[in-house]
């Protein structure tokens, strides 16, 4: 310990990342679109009630919305896609000219139509109101034939409760829609040839998700705009692909996992030849429409991100003679990756880094951040940790893979012997991966002498088809006993203290806390953000995308049913019979029902388990900054209650019904 910084427990140690300024640094960005020197993105405001404004930076650094910014007595628009419940592709801009879908509610509903859009002048809608019963998404403009595609839900006359879906064409100066391709299931990334006379798109059915199997077809365009000798290129139910896009001289890209990794291929003929082979994956769960991880910046050359060992890297490739260099940058979680003349747009984030909107010349190698999700106040960089990769061996023979977070203060150590409190974290989907960005509530636990474990666990996206896979069947096991082992390697390694691992989780990241209380006897503590809890509620989701998702994870119903109910941590929340739970509950959370909650709740109370409730009015991934500043505060506030921990600030104490026994204050 020097002479520059105070001992003190861990978890005790006073820290100027605070829950006010959290909730306070809660935009985000996406999607991003690039017109000739022109860049747009995505910004969700939740100061202005979560509404996603479209941005433009012209090329002398001029920022300007694009949607006419809401006032009194006018329309309010907002773009945002609803296909498919997880949206995606929103926007699509061509010669200044912006088409969107407007997610604003226009009377009773949300409207969903598309509108087109020049800088400065008013919404025109393109499209009928149909109540929200027609929704669209994954936009193209084809601007020779002045209209745009689009992926389009349509919810009247449902089948098997679920809307039906087309590719279809929507001319930009009426309100004619064309079908071009229907009968799939599901249908995305529809990509225009430079010529504008093929068309290459993605195709689905149930069970599948798109990162079990889908097929890329490729069709003739007429000069009527309608599709020609469709013809099937790549893919099938064992085969995903993503993103296909086709070069400057019209030949056709894609990303496949043929061989076990999501690598770069190219249509040959009739042939698919590889062009870049490595152990990377060049994609990721397509969650959402619209998404993108590579881009040409010149007719040879690709600018493209992989993940390597959970971690996102920037690469350039020349396709002609298949060489490629790793790019050196700050960067290690990238989106949306967009490209001009060798120029690199992308969404990234780091360690030290929020998400930002990142312009790259690759010629100088030089970034350059045209907008932030936060700010970094110099001040606060040494209170920042650094992930460290965590490798280690689990179940079944099996190796899972995590990103551990030590508690790091400038000016604060713990006692000589001390091991610090841990955090076990994973994320959600569960097809997904750990994100390494600065991650602000991560930060909040670190800086105060929490150490934060956040695992990939099988099933994780980063490491490989058959790691992507390993979880079907699994979910509920393996999920489980990759955390319990994150947390064992560190506790042998002297790194936490085996009597005060606690577990966090929202969603389906909120079912694997559950299940740790429920079926595994580590966990000093635990908090549910909205944790799912009853898996059979997400046999019959409300949105298309994820109806048949638990088919693939657990068996589809009547077979399932038992698994289903003996994987649910609500019919078995009485083997807990220690530790105590604080539950974060949104009022409305259709995965995660109020009642529910209340009722493990009462079982637990029941048990002797001291048990919390917060009741908040948003729901985790749209939560208010009020309630997000309540949520983490009262978090604190259970842990250092149930660890013994003397907090440097006050917070209202959590009321743990029955009470805890005063533990011996650290």
């Amino acid at each position: 310990m020097t002479s520059s910084r105070r001992e003190a427990p861990y978890g005790s140690w006073k820290s100027p990342i605070s829950a006010d300024m959290i909730a306070a640094q809660s935009l985000s960005l996406g999607e991003v679109a690039v017109d000739g020197d022109d860049v747009y993105w995505l910004e969700v405001r939740p100061g202005d009630r979560g509404r996603h404004a479209i941005v433009r930076r012209t090329a002398d650094g001029a920022l300007s919305d694009i949607l006419p910014v809401p006032s009194e007595g006018k329309p309010s628009y907002s773009s945002r896609s609803l296909v498919y419940g997880q949206g995606g592709g929103s926007f699509a801009v061509s010669e200044g000219l912006v088409v969107f879908v407007n997610h604003a509610s226009a009377g009773p509903h949300v409207d969903q139509r598309l509108y087109r859009v020049n800088p400065g002048r008013t919404p025109v809608p393109l499209t009928p109101d149909t109540a929200g019963k027609h929704r669209f998404g994954d936009l193209v403009i084809d601007r020779s034939r002045h209209r745009v595609m689009a992926v389009r839900e349509d919810w009247r006359n449902l089948e098997d409760g679920q809307p039906r879906v087309s590719l279809v064409a929507v001319d930009i100066d009426g309100q004619k829609q064309t079908v071009l391709a229907e009968g799939r299931d599901f249908y995305s990334s529809p990509t225009l040839s430079p010529n504008g006379r093929r068309l290459a798109w993605l195709a689905w059915d149930y069970p599948c998700m798109p990162w079990d199997g889908c097929e890329l077809w490729v069709a003739d365009v007429d000069e009527d705009g309608a599709l020609r000798n469709p013809r099937l290129v790549a893919g099938g139910t064992t085969e995903s692909i993503f993103q296909p896009e086709w070069s400057p001289q019209g030949e056709l890209y894609f990303v496949s996992d043929r061989d076990n990794w999501w690598n770069l291929y190219r249509l040959q003929g009739r042939s698919v030849v590889p062009v870049l082979e490595r152990k990377a994956e060049f994609a990721t769960a397509q969650w959402s429409l619209g998404l993108s991880t590579y881009a040409f910046i010149s007719p040879r050359h690709v600018v493209c991100a992989f993940n390597e060992q959970g971690q996102w890297k920037l690469g350039r490739l020349d396709v002609v003679l298949g060489q490629f260099a790793e790019l050196s940058t700050a960067y290690t979680d990238i989106c949306q990756v967009r490209g001009g003349f060798a120029t690199a747009y992308f969404v990234g984030g780091g360690p030290e880094h929020p998400a930002s909107v990142v312009r790259l010349d690759l010629e100088s190698a030089k970034p350059q951040v045209l907008k932030t999700a936060s700010r970094v106040p110099d001040e606060l960089s040494a209170y920042v940790s650094r992930p460290e990769p965590l490798h280690y061996a689990t179940s079944e023979l099996g190796e899972a893979h995590a990103w551990y977070y030590p508690p790091t203060h400038p000016g604060y150590g713990a006692p000589s012997g001390e091991k610090p409190p841990l955090l076990i974290m994973n994320h959600g989907g569960p097809t997904a991966s750990a994100s390494t960005k600065l991650d602000w509530t991560i930060q909040y636990f670190t800086s105060r002498g929490f150490g934060v474990v956040d695992v990939n666990h099988r099933g994780s996206t980063g490491y490989g088809r058959e790691y992507r896979l390993s979880l079907y069947g699994n979910w509920g096991v393996m999920d489980l006993d990759d955390c319990a082992n994150a947390a064992l390697r560190l506790v042998q390694e002297g790194k936490a203290d085996a009597k005060r691992l606690a577990a966090r989780g929202t969603g389906a990241s909120g079912y694997t806390t559950l299940s740790l209380l429920a079926f595994r006897d580590i966990l000093r503590c635990g908090v549910s953000h909205s944790g799912v809890s009853n898996l059979e509620l997400l046999v019959e989701p409300s949105d298309k995308f994820e109806a048949h998702y638990m088919d693939q994870l657990l068996g589809p119903l009547p077979e399932s049913k038992q698994l289903l109910q003996d994987r649910s941590p609500c019919f078995h929340m009485d083997h807990n019979r220690r530790s105590p739970l604080l539950f974060i509950q949104a009022r409305n959370d259709p995965w995660a029902p109020a009642q529910q909650t209340e009722e493990m709740a009462r079982k637990l109370r029941a048990n002797g388990v001291p048990t919390a409730v917060l009741a908040l009015e948003s729901e985790p991934r749209t939560r208010a900054p009020a309630d997000l500043k309540r949520a983490l505060e009262a978090e604190l506030s259970f842990y250092a209650r149930v660890m013994g921990v003397s907090l440097a600030e006050p917070l209202e104490p959590v009321a743990l019904e029955p009470a805890l026994p005063e533990p011996a204050r650290r």
